[in-house]
Formats: C-alpha cells, structure tokens, sequence
C-alpha cells in the first residue's frame, strides 16, 4: 500500500512573503522586489516538489510580485507639476503591515490564552507538577513551514555534486525514513535536523525523509522548534517513537481523510 502525505499549507502567501523580508533583514518599505521574488519562487518549488497542497493564492502573490517589478522598470511619464510618483510597491507594503499587525495581534491572545491554561483551580500532585517543568522545553519556539524548508533546502544544496549519473532504481519509502528518524533518535529527547540528513547519499532520501518528517509533525509524534529565528531546527519526540503506533495513527488518518465529510 502507497502513502502519500497530504498536509495543507499551514502558512499563507503572505507568511511567506514577512518571513523572506525577515531572513533577508531587508526595509519593509523598500523591498528588493527581484530578490525576493526570486526566493518566493524557489520556496513554491520546494513545495511542489514535496507535492503539499498550494493555494491558489501563492500563485496569485507570485504575480503580483512581477507586477510591481514590471512596473519598477517602465519609465515614468515627465510632467510639469512635482507630483510624486506612487511607488508600486506601496499597495503591497500596507497589505503586509496589516496582515501583520492581525497576526500579532492573534499571537498575543494566543499567548495569553497558554498563561491563563497554567493557571489551576483546585490543587494538584507535587509529581505531575515536576512532570510539567521537567518536559517544558526552556526558549524554545515552534517553526514555520518555511523554517522547515530552509533547513529541507540545506540538506538538498549540501548533497554531493554528482558528475557521472547512473539510471537506477531507487526503492525508498515513508515507512522505511520513519524507521529512520526513530532510530535516530534512539532514546533521546530530541534531535537536531541535520543529524537526520547526514547519513543520507540520495536527494530522493532526503525528500522522503523530509515528508516522513512533515507525516509525523502532522501525526504529533515530534515537534520542530529552533531556540531563535533561523537556528538549528531541534525535532523533539512528543510521544513514543513506535513503529506499531506509528502505522495504527497513520492508517486511522488514511481512513478519516476518505470519509465523506472529512
């Protein structure tokens, strides 16, 4: 039996578009329209590639990138009054600072909603108390998808450079990269990305490997986390790493994903 991970972009277009602005710590007022456009491109490739559902939306932002840049390069009409020439990024920037001042507006009643929850009503066991401290994962913040595929991209640009290509068949599943991760894990908390890629000679493993990661962040076997924007993404076990499970909740998904409705 195939199994294909199938996740929605928990991102949209313009997460995509702050989080490039960010990592390339360029003005949000003055945007290096090429550029980013650019690096948007080679982010939906990357999707595509891991076949994730894109919306139609990131496509339409693509296109309004090269608008704006179509735009930069036509010469502007001379006129007699000193009216200033709208910028055609102007529209596009007012956008992006209102869709973000709603996501952090949003971030913040989420944040205060994880206080409130810390907050019990009736007393409870010194032991499950020390359980909670024990687990809790000290600065550490959950990545984006495109934190995820920064480090996917990492892994993918640091393969060898193959000069000779031999036509073989490569059988690889998400099974066997689950095993894998497991294994690499072994009895440890939580690993690093790269710690899972590095034995890994084939790109085709690596995409797999990748999915397979993707499968059981969505699963909630682990978790991705980086201590600041743009570090060493941690993976960390959320639960017990078992194949057994691990098929039981992946076939239960499969199921609930074919029922009308679902």
């Amino acid at each position: 039996m195939s199994y294909k991970v199938k996740l929605p972009v928990f991102e949209g277009p313009f997460d995509l578009l702050l989080f490039l602005i960010k990592k390339n710590e360029v003005d949000v007022y003055d945007i290096p329209i090429a550029e980013i456009t650019r690096q948007y491109l080679e982010y939906i490739e990357l999707m595509q590639l891991l076949d994730l559902d894109i919306a139609g939306e990131f496509i339409e932002m693509v296109a309004t990138l090269m608008l704006i840049k179509v735009r930069m390069l036509l010469p502007h009409p001379e006129t007699e009054d000193e009216e200033e020439i709208m910028d055609p990024r102007a529209q596009l920037v007012a956008q992006l600072l209102e869709y973000k001042q709603f996501k952090e507006a949003s971030f913040t009643l989420g944040e205060m909603e994880s206080r409130q929850r810390k907050y019990f009503s009736r007393e409870i066991p010194n032991s499950f108390l020390h359980e909670l401290n024990r687990d809790k994962d000290s600065e550490l913040e959950d990545v984006s998808l495109f934190d995820l595929l920064v480090a996917f991209k990492q892994a993918l640009d640091n393969m060898p450079k193959v000069t000779i290509h031999q036509v073989k068949i490569i059988k690889i599943t998400i099974e066997d990269q689950v095993r894998h991760i497991f294994n690499t894990f072994g009895n440890r908390p939580y690993v690093l990305f790269r710690e899972i890629t590095t034995s890994l000679s084939q790109k085709i493993e690596v995409i797999v490997t990748f999915m397979a990661i993707l499968d059981l962040i969505q699963l909630s076997f682990i978790s991705a986390k980086q201590s600041e924007p743009f570090t060493e993404i941690r993976l960390v076990a959320l639960q017990k790493l078992d194949m057994g499970n691990y098929m039981k909740l992946r076939d239960k998904d499969v199921v609930s994903e074919g029922l009308p409705g679902a």
